[in-house]
């Protein structure tokens, strides 16, 4: 793996962009107080944003979001120092991958994936296809799994430990990184098993070196987050497997492919179905619909590319501008010393 000795970056723009104003369900890019009333002043009053205090509350709001992305890297470290340190976790087995872990269906398309010959007609007949928009649905995890992990993941949420938020979006969920699940669970799941499925999914957006991921665990309940607003991930591909509990509506809905949009986008829903998961490409825009009873908990993986997108950042679509970070960081890679080869194959690229 050509950038796993390179250390991970993140870009810039996530201190300026792409900040979901969640009051009026809308993503912005912010500088400051003039430049936001200028390119987003319009939105925001179409969406209710009326008044100058309203404006002011948005301010504070946004500013108080930059400030959390510029503290953040710091007080994981904090928060997965005191989790290890403390925590008791309540199935320590969950957090190790093991193949009982896994629906039989699903070692079969890896061992598909992974024999001679294996093309992409073979592996659709493992899969369930949605449209013709690239979204898969296939067995991950047994169901005892699936309740076992549930579990372990209310156990901590239940615990007096630290706590980080999934993302912008989402307020209730765990960041698997600082449970420690990442080099005994979420690096084997990703390199072993799931990249030779996306090498042939999708080679164009770096299926095949995958070299990189960001997991989280989020949930929905009635008081709690009840649905998701319209976005797409920082990510070439995302796995996204239901995990229980027992819940109804709150199914997915996908868009258009933010790179190639259309004027009247078409919508299709996907279902949950507990112990399976969609993949799906990151730029693909989706969102989740109200669940009407129950908990739902889903596994998020984020799996980045260095080789794509060390080209271009997909949140700013610039090329991306490297700032330190820790552990995977956004997925870039610093550019090797060389020149970059001028081939076809996307994961020469660095």
């Amino acid at each position: 793996n050509m950038s796993a000795a390179r250390p991970f970056r993140g870009c810039a723009c996530f201190f300026t962009d792409n900040i979901f104003v969640g009051r009026f369900g809308l993503h912005v890019r912010y500088r400051d107080g003039p430049q936001l009333r200028r390119d987003h002043g319009r939105a925001l009053r179409e969406r209710g944003c009326r008044s100058e205090e309203q404006f002011r509350e948005v301010l504070r709001e946004i500013e108080a979001e930059v400030q959390r992305r510029k503290d953040l890297i710091h007080q994981s470290v904090e928060r997965r120092a005191i989790i290890s340190k403390c925590y008791k976790p309540k199935y320590p087995e969950v957090y190790t991958l093991q193949d009982s872990f896994l629906a039989p269906e699903f070692l079969e398309i890896v061992r598909f994936c992974t024999s001679p010959g294996a093309d992409l007609q073979g592996l659709l007949h493992y899969l369930e296809s949605f449209s013709d928009k690239r979204i898969y649905r296939l067995p991950v995890f047994t169901e005892e799994f699936c309740q076992t992990f549930v579990d372990e993941l209310e156990n901590f949420e239940q615990s007096d430990m630290p706590k980080g938020r999934p993302n912008t979006m989402n307020n209730y969920g765990v960041l698997l990184n600082e449970l420690g699940m990442d080099e005994t669970f979420l690096t084997p799941l990703r390199e072993r098993c799931l990249q030779p499925i996306t090498a042939l999914l999708y080679p164009e957006l770096g299926g095949a070196c995958l070299d990189s991921h960001k997991a989280f665990v989020v949930k929905y309940s009635l008081h709690e987050d009840l649905d998701l607003s319209s976005h797409y991930d920082n990510a070439e591909v995302t796995l996204n497997v239901s995990l229980g509990k027992e819940f109804t509506e709150g199914n997915l809905y996908f868009g258009d492919f933010n790179q190639d949009p259309t004027p009247v986008p078409k919508y299709i829903e996907v279902e949950h179905v507990r112990a399976q998961g969609l993949l799906h490409r990151g730029g693909q825009i989706h969102g989740a619909l109200p669940i009407a009873s129950g908990e739902r908990w889903n596994l998020i993986v984020w799996m980045r590319s260095s080789a794509i997108r060390n080209q271009l950042c997909p949140m700013c679509s610039r090329k991306p501008e490297l700032v330190e970070a820790e552990g995977f960081g956004d997925g870039f890679t610093e550019p090797l010393a060389e020149e970059v080869p001028h081939t076809v194959n996307v994961c020469a690229l660095g």
